[in-house]
């Protein structure tokens, strides 16, 4: 005699083991959020490093990201931010940093 299919039907499980493999099942789909979410926390560090770091070489780019990031709070929460800065240094900083880029995308271009 050879047997070649087994069919179960109208299996009734105990709900003590229902209760088990729904838990298990929360806890395999937790493990995989917290996966997701560190592999992003990752790829958004490696990302902040070298925005740093170009900001770093480029002092008047954190200005104006910190200036953008206060009109980005003014137009979302309809306040009005007043921030004190040496306006003087600041425009003659973006003006040399606006002139170094122009020159290095010359350089680029030969």
């Amino acid at each position: 005699m050879e047997v070649t299919l087994v069919e179960l039907k109208d299996i009734l499980l105990p709900d003590t083991m229902k209760r088990a493999m729904a838990k298990q099942a929360e806890a395999e789909r937790e493990k995989r959020a917290k996966i997701i979410a560190a592999e992003g926390e990752a790829l958004a560090a490696a990302q902040l490093g070298t925005a740093s770091d170009t900001m770093m070489s480029h002092p008047p780019a954190l200005q104006l990201r910190t200036l953008r990031t206060l009109v980005e709070i003014g137009v979302d929460k309809n306040t009005l931010v007043i921030a004190p800065t040496p306006l003087v240094n600041s425009i003659g900083d973006v003006m040399n940093l606006i002139d170094r880029e122009a020159a290095a995308a010359q350089m680029r271009a030969r």
